[in-house]
């Protein structure tokens, strides 16, 4: 077999991905804390960048930069710094009563204070600080006293007895090991043990999960109207006592779209309030354009730094020019929903807006992602308008939001003392000429955060 050398010519065609192209598509998905961060890392490590004042005068661009930036229909045109007209209402640029630091006392802290501040001795109050460290956020002992005292080298009973003290401490019932435990200890501090509170809280906490009332009752041998009284003292404990010290932040949706209704017209704002306007060093410009003596390294390191300042300021025009055309595209779908509400939400999917805005789904999709818009319905994420389809038995078609509210309103106005059923909620559908099958309701019933009929039910 003779083995040969030879040179071939091949034309074929790849997709690059440029690293401007990358940066691009990186800023389209990023959230609105996302961008803020990453503009302020590029702050830092790009000298030729630098954030201009609310009042600073626009500088002109030179020719070079003009060419890399081009024309941009949408912020008329490039003049140095980057800036999207928004809301300059004074009450979107500074929320002063959420920023204000308050410091939260712990669960944990909390128990601690009183163990101090109670008479008990040094080795029981080391065990109470192993007790407080080990409390959940509900509240509840997430180890046994076994491994306290094993880890303490103490006996079980000096555990017991320190845990015993804990569990009366504020809040009551706090460091309790089951849910029954919990309520039990509750009932007896505030003097409402009675033994029919007792007895269900001990041995029937699954029928009053249920609400099978009856079914208690004539577990006990008691009247169903006691059973009531005693459940309305039962669902007055808190079953979870941590949950009023958990120092969680709130989180507060700022959103990237404003909508607002002016005549019959709706108009469609970018919210930019706190993100920084940025423009190109004018001083490293003029290194460029002026006669000073400097190092050809030098002035390629500048050019390099600039052509990226240029690309960044270009990519994040970009993101709101399209941020924008994708937001007014929603809007002129959705005007019915904008008018009446969720009942007239029109199925959406991304392909309907991409053909509309001219771009491909997956940047519909990156630039809808974990982005806000400000109606006169409330705040919604952008993918909450994108909907799959429910026909109609007469050939139209509903979005599936429009049906979870439908349902929701069905069971609002429900007999509470016979609430209607998963398969009663199908067969209403049905009637309005609404196909769907009883698992899809209940699939709905519980994305809608709503018990089973059964656990409804009042009496």
């Amino acid at each position: 077999m003779i083995q040969e050398l030879k040179q071939e010519l091949k034309l074929t065609q790849k997709l690059v991905l440029t690293p401007q192209l990358q940066q691009a598509i990186k800023l389209l998905q990023l959230t609105r804390l996302e961008l803020v961060e990453h503009i302020n890392q590029e702050l830092m490590e790009n000298p030729m960048l630098e954030e201009a004042g609310e009042d600073s005068e626009p500088e002109a661009s030179d020719a070079v930069l003009d060419r890399i930036i081009g024309d941009d229909p949408y912020s008329s045109g490039y003049d140095g710094a980057y800036s999207v007209s928004g809301f300059k209402d004074s009450d979107e640029k500074q929320h002063f009563i959420e920023n204000v630091c308050l410091e939260k006392t712990s669960l944990m802290d909390h128990v601690i204070w009183q163990v101090k501040m109670s008479s008990m001795c040094e080795s029981d109050a080391e065990i109470g600080a192993i007790i407080a460290g080990n409390l959940g956020d509900d509240g509840y002992l997430m180890v046994s006293v076994k491994e306290i005292a094993e880890k303490m080298g103490c006996a079980t009973a000096a555990v017991e007895g320190v845990l015993e003290k804990i569990q009366l401490f504020d809040p009551v019932g706090v460091a309790s090991r089951s849910l029954s435990e919990c309520l039990l200890i509750q009932a007896r501090h505030y003097d409402l043990d009675t033994p029919t509170v007792h007895s269900i809280i001990e041995d029937h906490l699954r029928d009053l999960e249920k609400r099978n009332y009856s079914a208690i009752a004539k577990k006990i041998g008691v009247s169903v109207a006691e059973v009531t009284k005693a459940v309305e003292i039962i669902t007055g404990f808190d079953p979870k006592p941590g949950r009023l010290y958990v120092d969680y932040e709130p989180q507060y949706i700022i959103p990237d779209v404003y909508v607002h209704k002016v005549g019959n017209e709706y108009v469609i704002t970018l919210n930019d309030n706190g993100l920084p306007r940025l423009r190109v060093s004018s001083f490293y410009r003029s290194i460029l354009t002026g006669t000073r003596n400097v190092p050809v390294a030098t002035k390629d390191f500048i050019k390099d730094r600039i052509k990226s300042a240029t690309w960044l300021i270009k990519s994040i025009q970009q993101r709101q020019r399209t941020l924008y055309r994708v937001a007014c595209s929603i809007v002129e779908h959705q005007k019915g929903f904008l008018d009446k509400g969720v009942g007239f939400l029109k199925p959406m999917v991304l392909r309907e807006v991409a053909e509309d805005v001219g771009v491909h789904e997956s940047t519909v999709s990156r630039v809808t992602n974990g982005k806000y818009i400000h109606t006169p319905r409330g705040v919604f994420e952008l993918k909450y308008f994108f909907t799959g389809r429910i026909y109609f038995a007469n050939g139209e078609d509903k979005s599936v939001e429009s049906v979870k509210e439908r349902i929701r309103e069905i069971i609002a106005h429900e007999d509470e003392k016979k609430p209607v059923s998963d398969q009663k909620i199908t067969q209403a559908l049905g009637r309005e000429g609404i196909t769907v099958a009883r698992r899809t309701v209940a699939k709905y019933r519980e994305m809608l955060g709503i018990l089973s009929s059964s656990s409804r039910k009042r009496i």
